[in-house]
């Protein structure tokens, strides 16, 4: 059947739907008829099914836009969902993150040693091999001088406002992406993950010796460090997420792989989501803090701020380890 032959006998079908769509949304599934909501379940049904022909025979963009935005009506109608309260989001965060993070500590410290192995081999990289820097350090920062940075930055301390916030915005999405794709690499059965991990810490480990060859060390590390705790935590637990789906993979545990990936996908990704929360306080801290740099920030005040910070963070990811550990003492006594 041709595209046009097939639009014209199946519109008529199409308007019904769309019809009910209209009326429901605007009064309510509610106010259907037993009629009307069994036409619209089958109208449903067949318009689903019109998109996959549509789609299968490369259709016109517009017909097949058109039956996809029904289909997506429908859908949002039939499968409402539920909505999430804010109290629900506070009790994941305080409790319920936490928690998961105590159940998968092994898979946080594997991430963690392949971090900071990349940061090592990309120190030791640098030191006995300069000329590797453009293999090793980031790209943005192989063409500035530290020293000349330094400079720059001490005649022009800080953004205005509005563009703080520009930068703050970039470096939160750009974080997402990256945790996103730790995460998402999982699915290599973990290879992936590694591989990003450890060329994560390459990158770090390269430019702190760039910086602390120059005498710098100090300044290097209070511009990295009050920011980079939580970021850094935050892409380590996203490599955990990740390494959480590579064990559906490896080792299903008697499971069919399909089975195992819905079971431990639901953990990677309340681990994935518990970073959001990390990311937000590192955007934040890096458009500020990190940006003002001596005379008008002292190195000693900001590394203070890193370690306050960074205790706070520990405490708190670990809080849930901590919880389990006095449940397990106290647990005898009240036996």
């Amino acid at each position: 059947m041709e595209l046009a032959e097939f639009v014209e006998q199946r519109r008529p079908k199409w308007s019904s739907l769309e019809r009910l769509l209209d009326s429901a949304e605007r009064e309510g599934l509610s106010k259907l008829t037993l009629d009307e909501a069994r036409s619209l379940s089958r109208l449903y049904r067949s318009t689903s099914s019109d998109l996959l022909w549509v789609r299968a025979r490369a259709g016109a963009a517009d017909v097949s836009g058109y039956l996809n935005d029904l289909v997506g009506r429908a859908y949002a109608l039939t499968y409402p969902g539920r909505k999430v309260r804010l109290s629900e989001i506070g009790r994941f965060l305080t409790m319920g993150f936490p928690d998961v993070m105590a159940r998968e500590w092994r898979m946080f410290v594997a991430s963690f040693l392949l971090f900071w192995a990349g940061a090592g081999f990309g120190w030791i990289g640098m030191m006995f091999d300069p000329d590797a820097a453009p293999y090793l350090v980031p790209g943005q920062h192989q063409q500035l001088d530290p020293e000349k940075r330094k400079e720059d930055e001490a005649k022009n301390q800080g953004a205005g406002a509005g563009e703080q916030a520009m930068f703050t915005s970039f470096l939160f999405t750009h974080n997402i992406q990256v945790a996103f794709l730790c995460f998402a690499l999982g699915l290599t059965a973990g290879l992936g993950t590694a591989i990003l991990m450890f060329l994560n810490g390459v990158m770090l480990g390269s430019l702190a010796w760039v910086y602390t060859s120059k005498g710098m060390a100090g300044w290097f590390w209070a511009w990295i460090l009050p920011h980079g705790i939580p970021e850094i935590s935050a892409i380590v637990i996203a490599g955990a997420a990740g390494f959480v789906l590579a064990r559906a993979m490896v080792a299903p545990r008697g499971l069919s792989r399909r089975v195992a990936l819905k079971r431990e996908g639901q953990t990677a990704l309340q681990l994935l989501l518990g970073t959001l929360a990390l990311f937000v306080l590192a955007g934040f801290i890096e458009g500020t803090i990190s940006q003002i740099h001596p005379p008008r920030l002292s190195v000693a005040f900001k590394v203070s701020f890193a370690l306050i910070v960074g205790s706070g963070v520990y405490a708190y990811l670990w809080s849930g380890a901590v919880r389990k550990a006095l449940g397990a003492r106290a647990s005898p006594a009240g036996s």
